[in-house]
């Protein structure tokens, strides 16, 4: 059993209290890692404020790199002082959608279940006595963390971790739903509402593929400069017009847009983002995180016409093969990860980081 800090959420809507807690080791087939970096992700937010409903006290965090530190019987693949990212979408291998070429939503996800428990249906985590839920497999928010062998992957042992925690999620998620799940063409014209790290990674993977209009929407216009430092070509604020965003975005365009990315979580903005889509060909790809409870309603007209609606989860990447690769990516300067990081901040002062989340910053 090893000691350390742990960010504990006791109950929602408070701040994290920062903990000793006990971590078990890994049992069979499991990996216990020291986290070296983790980022902060409105996801985890989302659990705080009940958007995302999951099992209380619990320890949150899902993007992060560190070191192995044991591991338990049975695991081949990965040693003690392997570099490793944690992966909230894990690669088992052996159901539909890991053995299809056209899916990577693992059936061994805790996406949208509110389970906060290890495969084998425990906990690996104590604090005060009591056992402390897991987060999507994950549980990053901590010294040390134990995560099931098909949840993590290894990496190049030169990759600094301070960055490439990213690739556990945000940038991954957003440049993976352009070029994997939306596969934007050369030429092409997108639009991406919602300006934060995934955001700004949707509009690194739009320029990647060759977009030639990529239009960047938020309502915090302080974030508009760092969209065109990484690839935008306009940028719209919705409140500076009387009339709804998807008819802006029509005119701007004149046929609407070939490629839309929802990256907020809002079932509005959901909205906005099909119908401001190309009426015969548009896609449009939902990468935020739906709010648990509610329903979407709209026009199925939308759809009639042609245009394409979906989904996409950490990019639609099968983790475990694709994440080395885009570590191996990174390493060769194909993409940057620096402008998506903001804030550095030594653990104890999560609180202050979710501040900075919270206030846009």
């Amino acid at each position: 059993v090893i000691k350390c800090k742990a960010a504990v959420m006791w109950e929602a809507n408070k701040p994290f209290s920062i903990e000793e807690v006990e971590v078990a080791p890994p049992k069979s087939h499991e990996v216990r890692i020291k986290i070296v970096a983790t980022g902060i992700c409105r996801s985890d937010d989302h659990v705080v404020t009940g958007c995302m409903v999951m099992p209380f006290p619990i320890i949150l965090g899902h993007e992060a790199a560190g070191v192995v530190e044991s591991v338990g019987q049975g695991v081949t693949s990965i040693k003690p002082g392997d570099k490793v990212i944690p992966l909230f979408v894990p690669q088992c291998g052996e159901c539909s959608s890991c053995l299809s070429t056209k899916g990577n939503l693992c059936s061994k996800n805790h996406i949208g279940s509110a389970a906060g428990f290890m495969p084998d249906g425990t906990c690996r985590f104590t604090c005060k006595g009591k056992a402390i839920h897991h987060f999507l497999g994950t549980s990053t928010f901590t010294e040390y963390t134990v995560v099931h062998e098909f949840a993590v992957a290894k990496i190049d042992s030169a990759a600094p971790l301070e960055k490439v925690c990213l690739i556990g999620c945000g940038f991954s998620t957003g440049y993976g739903a352009a070029v994997q799940t939306a596969k934007v063409e050369p030429g092409s014209t997108c639009v991406i509402f919602g300006l934060g790290g995934v955001g700004l990674s949707v509009v690194m993977g739009c320029k990647a593929a060759g977009a030639s209009r990529i239009i960047a929407v938020d309502i915090n216009s302080d974030k508009f400069a760092k969209a065109k430092e990484l690839g935008a070509t306009d940028c719209v604020n919705p409140t500076d017009f009387k009339k709804p965003i998807h008819e802006v975005l029509i005119e701007m365009t004149g046929n609407g847009v070939d490629y839309s990315f929802e990256v907020i979580g809002r079932t509005e903005t959901m909205a906005a983002a099909l119908a401001c889509c190309q009426y015969n060909y548009g896609v449009s790809v939902i990468v935020g995180v739906p709010p648990a409870a509610q329903k979407i309603t709209f026009d199925p007209m939308l759809l009639f016409t042609g245009r394409t609606w979906k989904g996409s989860v950490f990019g639609g990447w099968k983790s475990k093969d694709s994440v080395p690769k885009l570590v191996a990516d990174y390493m060769k300067k194909k993409f940057v990860l620096d402008p998506l990081i903001t804030h550095t901040l030594p653990f104890t002062k999560i609180n202050e980081g979710f501040d900075l989340l919270r206030t846009g910053k």
